[in-house]
């Protein structure tokens, strides 16, 4: 038995049988993380010393009765831009480097009420803005499918190590894609959760009116599960829903008879890779075989969600990082002659290009004169692509679209073009724009063996809809040998 090849679900089987111990789950994932991460570079802060002395302590309690949650024990990962207690919290950024957290996130205190472990602080975009991974102030992290590949981004960390085995499961954050696309790319299962189900308390804003943490995870079944851990209620997030609780694991009942099935044509056409393309026309055939109802449908908001993203992202994004100004804490320039230059210099220096040129765009956009003529007429078309999205809800239970237009790229072959990395997005960001849930599920692999990912786009609050759709899939494939 490989210990770091199970699920959560498996896992916890196992320790309620009494068949393993804490101590030889964190132990595997410690030595998983030793023979990985040297070639993967998943990690910013690993906390294997520490998870081992945790597992040590948990696993005499629950010996002697003092701990019966079901998660006790479990290890995760968690993405370096959520906020950890007493544990560095760097958002992948010089500015960051050295910044210790003196709270943790409402997600956070979630998971340590469960007694999970913290196996570490997973490498990111930085700021979380990117598509690849490849603008971590630290490290570059490699596909575990192929090491010449990108994992993803801004979420990379979290899906690599996921994907390597180092971690069961982690948590990640979705502006615009973060959480699906790297699921994408490495062939596990990410789900954004709708906006306001799961607190922002403690996570570092990259722009406020998309930003949403969710589960990266092994299979539909662990992103159900952790999904019921984290959502819910707070009142420290202004923009926090207060909507009935429930058991996200009750809805995987693999039934997709009579569901409704939009696929939207604008999807699938110019810039979709001929093998992605495929993939998804054949996994979508295979819904129908399963008696899902199917129809092309036509969501004219692709064209136009791209630059609507990332006007808002940016505009938010600006005002965001206003607050890393080298005088409260993060980064500071060691000579300045004035408070101007201390200004000037400490962001200069603790910002990379990309979070530098997009808080340029976003200044930009917000600035006198063209406030109108770009931030509001972006905020105009948001409306319009929520409006589209309702009115196809009226009609669908789901929308199905790939995740990404391609399979992962090679390491370097964007990270100079940012406007090629901007269109690697393309349909992931609309589902941000109208704050809807979405989960992105591996449906095989191209050629070269590198996976594919299909997106299911559901209705606001309706994760039960998209994880029963995606979790019926995911046995499919397993039936035919294909996951």
């Amino acid at each position: 038995m490989n210990i770091t090849e199970l699920t959560v679900h498996e896992l916890q089987d196992k320790l309620r049988k009494k068949e393993i111990t804490v101590t030889e789950i964190i132990k595997a994932y410690t030595d998983k993380i030793k023979e990985k991460e040297k070639e993967i570079d998943a990690f910013i802060t690993p906390l294997t010393e520490e998870a081992t002395i945790k597992a040590e302590e948990i696993q005499a309690k629950i010996e002697n009765g003092e701990i019966t949650s079901e998660f006790a024990g479990i290890p995760i990962g968690i993405k370096d831009n959520i906020c950890t207690k007493g544990i560095k919290t760097t958002c992948a950024s010089k500015m960051l480097e050295n910044f210790i957290s003196p709270y943790d996130a409402t997600v956070i205190e979630k998971i340590n009420n469960q007694n999970m472990i913290n196996l570490g602080k997973l490498n990111m975009d930085e700021f979380a803005m990117g598509g690849s991974t490849e603008y971590s102030y630290f490290k570059k992290t490699k596909n575990p499918h192929n090491l010449n590949k990108v994992p993803g981004g801004s979420s990379g960390g979290s899906a690599a190590a996921v994907a390597a085995n180092m971690i069961p499961w982690a948590l990640g954050s979705d502006t615009g894609g973060s959480i699906r696309q790297p699921a994408s790319f490495c062939g596990v299962v990410g789900l954004k959760p709708t906006y306001g189900l799961v607190s922002r308390y403690g996570l570092v804003a990259f722009a406020s009116s998309l930003d949403q943490i969710g589960p990266i995870t092994k299979d539909v079944t662990d992103s159900a599960i952790l999904l019921n851990i984290i959502a819910g209620h707070d009142e420290k997030d202004s923009t926090s829903e207060d909507i009935t609780k429930k058991d996200y694991t009750k809805c995987l009942k693999n039934d997709v008879k009579g569901l409704k099935i939009g696929v939207p044509k604008e999807f699938f056409g110019e810039g979709i890779n001929e093998e992605v393309k495929q993939k998804l026309e054949n996994t979508i055939q295979e819904y129908k075989n399963m008696g899902a109802e199917i129809e092309e449908i036509s969501l004219d908001i692709a064209q136009y969600s791209l630059a609507t993203y990332y006007i808002i992202a940016c505009a938010e994004a600006s005002s965001n990082l206003g607050r890393f100004d080298g005088i409260r804490y993060g980064y500071r320039t060691s000579e300045f002659k004035d408070l101007k230059e201390l200004y000037k210099k400490s962001r200069s220096e603790g910002f990379g290009d990309e979070v530098k040129r997009r808080i340029i765009l976003g200044t930009y956009v917000l600035s006198s004169g063209y406030y109108d003529a770009y931030y509001k007429k972006a905020q105009q078309v948001r409306t319009l692509v929520m409006k589209e999205f309702e009115k196809a809800f009226e009609k669908y239970d789901v929308i199905v679209t790939p995740t990404a237009p391609t399979v992962a790229f090679d390491i370097g072959s964007k990270s100079d073009n940012p406007l090629e990395m901007y269109l690697a997005d393309i349909c992931t960001v609309s589902v941000n724009i109208a704050g809807l849930p979405a989960i992105s599920v591996p449906v095989g692999n191209n050629k070269e063996g590198m996976p594919i990912g299909m997106q299911i786009i559901g209705n606001k609050f309706q994760e039960e809809t998209i994880l029963n759709a995606a979790y019926a899939i995911e046995q499919r494939m397993r039936q035919k040998g294909q996951a």
